[in-house]
């Protein structure tokens, strides 16, 4: 992903934020923000017709050291693109380049009602590891829960 694509990115993302299903968020970050808050060698966009129509990308799950092989995933897919199986190329993607980059675990925070979302994960191999319960409030005032999700790399960390 490069500076050039955000345009098509913070597009798609806001999509997510309107579905009221996809992120806690409530505003598109510009594009420093952005970029400081995902890892530089860990994000990846799918075009078709010289467009963004899906991106990805790993940020830290958290700043303590012990935790630096941990990154938590994001995927947004414009909606005229889902079930296309463009989740699934990026997902794979993620998954062989975090691990060259020795990530070990991935993490998915999914809002719980995004019964999508959970099984997309499900069939890209993550698994459930909790849910928390009206952990999240929307800008609508709804309480949300959210189903957290990983996946353990076979090769890295082991």
């Amino acid at each position: 992903m490069r500076q050039a694509h955000y345009p098509w990115v913070s597009d798609i993302y806001q999509k997510g934020i309107d579905s009221k299903i996809a992120t806690f968020t409530n505003a598109v970050p510009d594009y420093k923000t952005f970029d400081l808050t995902h890892i530089k060698d860990a994000r990846w966009v799918v075009m078709m017709d010289n467009e963004v129509i899906g991106w990805a990308t790993l940020s830290p799950a958290s700043s303590r050291h012990i935790y630096r092989g941990v990154a938590e995933v994001s995927i947004y897919i414009h909606p005229d693109h889902q079930n296309e199986g463009v989740g699934k190329l990026l997902m794979r993607h993620l998954i062989s380049e975090s691990e060259k980059l020795g990530i070990w675990t991935l993490v998915a925070g999914v809002i719980s009602k995004n019964i999508k979302s959970v099984k997309f994960h499900l069939d890209c191999g993550f698994r459930i590891v909790g849910i928390r319960e009206r952990i999240g409030q929307m800008d609508t005032g709804e309480w949300m829960d959210v189903t957290w999700m990983e996946k353990r790399s076979l090769t890295v960390g082991i």
